[in-house]
């Protein structure tokens, strides 16, 4: 299977640059899209041979997450169940047969760190709920996870070290689901590469440097492990701040 997802940063602005040339391109089972930026109508999507699920936010044009798939999932959730994080349209999870596949976008610390402490909170609740729906079937979580793990997977590690997304407490976040068992996947194939990013700055010319943090994953559960194929990165396709990332499973 041929899994992907991608933060568009606006999904109606995308898709008068290339989204539809990338998605038909990719011919993925699985597509995931954050920060759609959309409510309920706004986008009439015509996706032969796809599922779709839409989670939106409470708030116009921000966040909001969709998924497209091919194989029709047994139930689909929005949100985690918890009336404080489901505002923002952060999440969807679907059920198939043999595991879980959950899409999410995770709250941004935000400029002078004003979030965090609402991220604490978010990355703690967010942790127990796919530990919960492990206890059942493995997991498949994809998504922007606002946070560059390690110093390798940001251009500029020292300079960040106390900004959103690269804050101890951000990292120390995604350490504790690596020590539950996830597996943070590309690292998992490319546990030493370099300079390979999933997010820019629109600022300082920061993706023609390749400035960049790669802050977009797929985590999956250790069971999962001998199912793994490949792991990549598109950081040559445009159209948004963030490129798809993308996961090839045996499943």
């Amino acid at each position: 299977m041929k899994l992907i997802s991608w933060n568009v940063n606006g999904l109606r602005a995308i898709m008068g640059k290339n989204f539809m040339e990338f998605f038909e391109a990719a011919d993925a089972d699985i597509f995931c899209l954050q920060e759609t930026k959309l409510q309920a109508g706004q986008i009439e999507m015509d996706l032969p041979g796809y599922h779709q699920y839409w989670n939106y936010a409470n708030r116009r044009g921000y966040s909001g997450t969709a998924i497209f798939t091919k194989r029709e999932p047994l139930s689909a959730a929005y949100g985690i169940g918890i009336e404080e994080h489901d505002k923002e349209g952060r999440v969807i999870t679907l059920e198939f047969d043999e595991y879980y596949f959950v899409t999410v976008y995770t709250p941004n610390s935000q400029s002078e760190l004003r979030r965090l402490e609402y991220r604490m909170k978010w990355e703690e609740d967010f942790l127990a709920y796919l530990l919960k729906l492990q206890e059942k079937k493995p997991v498949i979580c994809c998504g922007d996870l606002n946070v560059a793990h390690q110093e390798i997977d940001l251009k500029n590690p020292k300079t960040n070290r106390k900004n959103a997304g690269f804050t101890d407490e951000e990292r120390a976040c995604f350490t504790r689901a690596l020590e539950s068992g996830f597996i943070d996947t590309f690292r998992y194939f490319y546990p030493d590469k370099e300079g390979v990013y999933s997010w820019w700055s629109y600022r300082f010319r920061a993706r023609e440097k390749n400035a960049g943090w790669r802050i977009d994953y797929f985590l999956v559960s250790p069971s999962l492990k001998e199912k793994l194929q490949d792991a990549k990165i598109h950081g040559e396709i445009m159209g948004s701040d963030h490129c798809p990332v993308e996961l090839d499973i045996d499943l």
